[in-house]
């Protein structure tokens, strides 16, 4: 069975915003980027994400899902975010499933030092998880 493609809504800005980063950083945001679009098109129940900015930062956001942010700040040039909800159980699911995989900012973000390597599989689940949050939020650890 054939699965619709993801339409994908754009706000322009956006592309504005990334375009900003430093050189290096516009690398790393756009491999997030990319990260999440292949993970809604995975998804069967995902055929639309919407692009936008949320507090001037990438937003992404689906039907079923919980907003999931990213930026980069200058206040903290050494590393960059993806960014859940701090109310949902997002963060806190990720801690229990991935204690050692990733560095956490309280209860709303994972964050990358620019020298690591992203653990793409890991980070492909949460992203999952959130895109799906409102279908997954009742099983433990979101299903994880």
């Amino acid at each position: 069975m054939p699965t619709t493609p993801l339409q994908i809504t754009t706000n322009p800005a956006v592309n504005e915003v990334f375009e900003k980063y430093p050189e290096a950083i516009q690398e790393k945001m756009d491999a997030l980027r990319a990260l999440v679009i292949e993970v809604a098109s995975e998804l069967e129940e995902v055929t639309k994400l919407e692009e936008t900015l949320k507090w001037g930062e990438p937003s992404y956001l689906t039907k079923h899902g919980s907003t999931i942010r990213m930026d980069w700040k200058e206040k903290s040039p050494d590393q960059y975010a993806m960014y859940f909800k701090c109310t949902s159980l997002l963060v806190p699911s990720f801690r229990t499933v991935y204690p050692e995989v990733f560095q956490y900012e309280g209860n709303r973000a994972i964050v990358f030092g620019l020298e690591e390597e992203v653990p793409r599989e890991e980070l492909k689940q949460c992203i999952k998880a959130g895109l799906r949050y409102h279908k997954v939020k009742h099983l433990p650890l979101l299903g994880l």
